[in-house]
């Protein structure tokens, strides 16, 4: 099993609350029936006090309420549904290290090239759905960076994702780093779980900011790969972080929902 880089368990673990619920509306679904990953593993990482690395188990199912609670025994948060467990958070401090971003300009003449314009498994998935209409789907279209071993989306963060200091709530943020990195790994029709998931917020972008997200290859071997991405913001000053391991879906499912 791949074994992530660079990263090292957090100290002190403590969670901000013992049991809480939060829901996952249907406006930020991935597939139709379930969760965008990359948000659902934000808003699990929002209930704990110290970075956290999210293992998701089971699709995040929409509108429902899931009782985050605390499990100190085995030093992680559990995502559940009812009795079926959705997901683990444990804690995990990231260090990666990030390629430099290309330009606007060049995030922009990338996402022309966006694969799923001509095909994707989920057209209206919050983060990367092309039906999704701006102010309401973040419209992160990653394309190939020509010349490079990268790719990139350009991003104007919409006001709706922002709160009351103009800055996007930092969910949005894991959001936003879901996507390219499916792509930068392959995309459709290759499907893929997105398994492991662990973020870095540096520093949270305002809404309206032109911002360029990236992703990479880190590896690959057998059904599993993982990748890197990052959010600059306008200046080109790095924002956050991500590594997430994806999982190929084995061919007798391929046609299921991840």
């Amino acid at each position: 099993m791949h074994q992530w880089p660079g990263s090292a368990a957090g100290e002190g673990f403590r969670f901000v609350t013992a049991s809480r619920f939060i829901v996952i509306g249907r406006r930020f679904c991935g597939p139709p029936q379930s969760g965008n990953g990359g948000y659902v593993c934000g808003m699990l990482a929002g209930q704990s006090a110290v970075p956290i690395e999210v293992r998701l188990l089971q699709p995040p199912p929409l509108d429902r309420p899931l009782e985050v609670r605390e499990d100190p025994e085995q030093n992680r948060l559990l995502l559940l549904h009812g009795a079926e467990l959705i997901a683990t958070g444990r804690p995990q401090v990231l260090q990666l290290a990030v390629p430099e971003p290309p330009s606007y300009a060049d995030a922009l003449a990338a996402a022309r090239g966006y694969p799923g314009f001509r095909g994707h498994p989920f057209p209206r998935c919050f983060v990367c759905g092309p039906e999704r209409e701006r102010g309401d789907g973040m419209r992160v279209f990653a394309g190939a960076v020509a010349g490079r071993d990268l790719w990139a989306a350009p991003w104007l963060p919409d006001a709706s994702l922002a709160g009351a200091d103009g800055k996007l709530a930092p969910e949005f943020i894991w959001a936003a780093l879901d996507c390219p990195g499916y792509f930068a790994i392959g995309g459709y029709p290759r499907m893929a779980l997105l398994g492991q998931f662990a973020a870095r917020i540096d520093r949270r972008v305002h809404a309206g900011e032109a911002c360029v997200v990236i992703g990479w290859v880190i590896s690959s071997e057998g059904r599993r790969s993982c990748a890197g991405t990052a959010v600059f913001d306008g200046s080109g000053e790095l924002c956050a972080r991500a590594m997430a391991t994806w999982v190929d879906l084995r061919p007798a499912v391929a046609s299921e929902s991840p």
